[in-house]
């Protein structure tokens, strides 16, 4: 063999490991632009390129900010629980060994399959700001962001701080992805106001195939996320591909139920709605429940997540794209969950929940959930409030009805 196959072979590095996290970090890759199209169907025709941009810069900027001190500072020595090191400042010392947080494949890998989740994290949360943002501002605001919010809360959670050590359990990002993006999208709903359009009623969805072909794309992608948050190709990883196809399917049948209660019929938005409902709610369970406790898991939480976007027309903010009913929503019930049906059976890294006889699970589950809205709300208020001491927030009125396509980057969709 090669010297360096040979090194990587003594340094316990494993070829079906390794090729299975490869093709997991391709298709989170794929979500990005998968969530493009999602939300790009779900705006109106003049603001389609800069919803599709927002998700597409941040695989650039974002990939960038994670090789420079991203990684070090969420997967670095710990500091006080709160964040970690500079030991890998620059990627210093991330290479094809399998000296990382996970022995088993190159650290570097490790370091790209979780650059992938930071890159997603902030495009998730652009979904409550379409339409009305500022690009320079929303490029500002996702690096400090990254910086200020995303790296410390991985830290707390995969990097050995403080809710890793409270006993916090959170298999693929329900705390660190979801409710994260979910307590920002909230923040920016308040701090950018409504949007003009909302007062003429024209939002109406542009183009519904675009959202159902993201959908799809997210689902398929979906599968990476969860199952390579097993890091090895192994029995875990099988059970958290299956919970999460599980999930999806009862969240949106969970979804239609109650919008056909509600509104007399079904829709594709909603079956598609549900659907991402169901990849939410099951993200930081995927690992730790059996495939029968994901029926009711995802079930309920696309029945959560259709109320959480009705919370919007109660409280009158506007979350353009419902970032907060169901990611931030269905975040924090696949996070209370895991608390309920975890079980060391499936998981003996993981703990026993409410119905094996481990109530105490559920109060960790809570603490970690309120400890997460209360710190990414108020840090992301603070870092609009910061971006808008050097650049305007929201596009004027007429730049708003001209639409952003044409006035941030000069370009139309459509030629008709």
């Amino acid at each position: 063999m090669p010297e360096t196959e040979v090194a990587a072979v003594a340094s316990g590095v494993f070829a079906a490991n390794t090729g299975f996290m490869i093709i997991c970090s391709a298709l989170v890759f794929l979500m990005l632009p998968g969530l493009a199209l999602f939300y790009g169907g779900l705006v109106q025709n003049r603001n389609i390129l800069s919803t599709t941009m927002h998700s597409l810069i941040l695989l650039g900027v974002g990939s960038v900010f994670w090789a420079v001190i991203g990684y070090s500072l969420a997967f670095g020595t710990d500091h006080g629980g709160v964040i970690g090191g500079l030991d890998y400042f620059l990627l210093n010392g991330v290479g094809q060994a399998g000296d990382g947080p996970v022995d088993t494949i190159p650290h570097v890998l490790f370091m790209i399959y979780q650059c992938m989740f930071t890159c997603l994290t902030p495009a998730l949360i652009s979904g409550a700001y379409a339409e009305r943002i500022k690009f320079p501002a929303m490029v500002m605001f996702s690096l400090l962001w990254l910086f200020l919010v995303y790296a410390p809360l991985a830290h707390w959670v995969w990097g050995g701080g403080w809710l890793a050590q409270y006993g916090a359990l959170d298999f693929a990002g329900g705390a660190v992805v979801h409710m994260s993006s979910g307590a920002a999208a909230l923040a920016a709903a308040h701090a950018l106001g409504r949007r003009k359009a909302l007062e003429s009623g024209e939002v109406a969805p542009h183009n519904l195939p675009l959202t159902i072909l993201g959908a799809g794309l997210l689902w398929f992608g979906w599968f990476g996320f969860n199952a390579g948050s097993a890091t090895a190709a192994s029995p875990l990883a099988a059970n958290a591909l299956a919970t999460t196809q599980l999930s999806t399917a009862a969240a949106m049948v969970g979804w239609l139920a109650v919008e056909l209660f509600h509104r007399g019929q079904i829709s594709c938005l909603g079956a598609a709605s549900g659907a991402l409902a169901g990849l939410v709610a099951i993200t930081p369970a995927a690992g730790f429940v059996t495939p029968m406790a994901s029926l009711p898991i995802g079930f309920i939480g696309g029945a959560v997540c259709y109320g959480g976007v009705i919370l919007k027309q109660l409280f009158k903010y506007d979350d353009a794209l419902d970032v907060v009913g169901i990611h931030g929503i269905g975040g924090t019930w696949g996070a209370l969950a895991t608390g309920i049906w975890a079980t060391v059976t499936v998981n003996p890294d993981g703990a026993d929940g409410l119905l094996y006889g481990h109530p105490g699970q559920l109060w960790i589950q809570f603490v970690s959930v309120v400890a997460t809205w209360v710190f990414c709300y108020l840090a992301s208020r603070l870092i609009f409030k910061i971006v808008a001491c050097y650049t305007p927030l929201r596009a004027a009125e007429a730049e708003e009805s001209t639409g952003l396509d044409l006035v941030e980057h000069n370009e139309r969709a459509y030629q008709f």
